[in-house]
């Protein structure tokens, strides 16, 4: 009878999308003494990511089939996706321009009209899980191997920041945790106890051009929560370097966000940029 291996003695599989997340996670796994398998999305992720791998792969963004035969071929039985995909793509044409530029496979196809309840991240993210799972890969929480990532309670910058960003983030917190929970987005921002604009499909860095553009001003205040019940394995609240730089162009004072459920990517240059910008940065517990 063959050994059984454990699942933190087998590869880790890493579906990797766009940003510094995937590196993370892959750095930490490695550190940790596992190898990697990197399913890299194409179109997405970093081809640098290479080097971080013990195998490597390109798979197509809708090729759910492909990326479950690789990861298996691997010896993988534990999977983290981390990075960005953006969802707006899917939309950017009509169905069949989109059939010949993604080509779907079958597993896909499947899941997208027949498994997930409707189109959100929750519903559809859910539906790869389960089909993950049914093949014996199991999606793990996205930030076990980069905890130190995740943001922690309190004022992150050094300033003390302004009156307005306290009072904007008290009032606009409960909406913005309304809106997640509807999974429509998980961002907003606001200024003087108005909402000038809701994140939706187009992601938070569309809705900072937004605001700046709504509140020429300046001085308002991004608020990024998690979602209620937020499921760890994907889709978890994320910023970085280029969030602060956005915020900036955009004449942002503050920007709040979930402690302990919201990853800061490359957390000494994306505070840095904070203090830089005099950006107040706070982290806030939703107990």
């Amino acid at each position: 009878m063959p050994l059984q291996l454990s699942s933190s003695e087998t590869p880790l599989g890493l579906i990797a999308g766009e940003g510094e997340l995937p590196r993370l996670v892959a750095r930490g796994a490695r550190a940790a003494g596992r190898s990697v398998a990197v399913i890299a999305l194409r179109g997405c992720a970093d081809p640098g990511l290479r080097e971080l791998a013990d195998t490597f792969c390109w798979r197509g963004i809708v090729q759910l089939g492909r990326w479950i035969r690789a990861l298996r071929r691997a010896g993988c039985r534990e999977v983290v996706m981390a990075g960005r995909v953006r969802k707006a793509r899917m939309f950017a044409g009509p169905r069949w321009l989109q059939w010949l530029q993604y080509l779907p496979d079958w597993t896909s196809i499947r899941i997208w009209y027949f498994h997930a309840r409707d189109k959100r991240n929750d519903a559809l993210l859910g539906a790869v899980a389960d089909e993950l799972q049914r093949r014996g890969l199991t999606l793990i929480d996205s930030t076990r191997y980069c905890p130190e990532a995740l943001a922690a309670a309190g004022v992150l910058t050094r300033e003390n920041p302004p009156r307005g960003v306290r009072e904007d983030a008290e009032f606009a917190w409960p909406l913005a945790k309304q809106i997640a929970a509807l999974d429509i987005g998980q961002a907003v921002a606001v200024k003087e106890r108005e909402i000038i604009a809701v994140e939706a499909i187009e992601g938070t860095d569309k809705l900072i051009e937004r605001a700046g553009e709504l509140c020429p001003a300046g001085g308002w205040t991004l608020v990024k929560v998690a979602k209620p019940n937020q499921d760890m394995r994907f889709d978890v609240p994320t910023i970085g370097p280029q969030t602060i730089e956005n915020l900036h162009r955009a004449r942002a004072a503050g920007l709040v966000i979930e402690a302990g459920k919201t990853i800061i990517l490359e957390r000494e240059r994306t505070l840095g940029l904070a203090r830089q910008y005099r950006i107040a940065v706070i982290g806030r517990s939703d107990t």
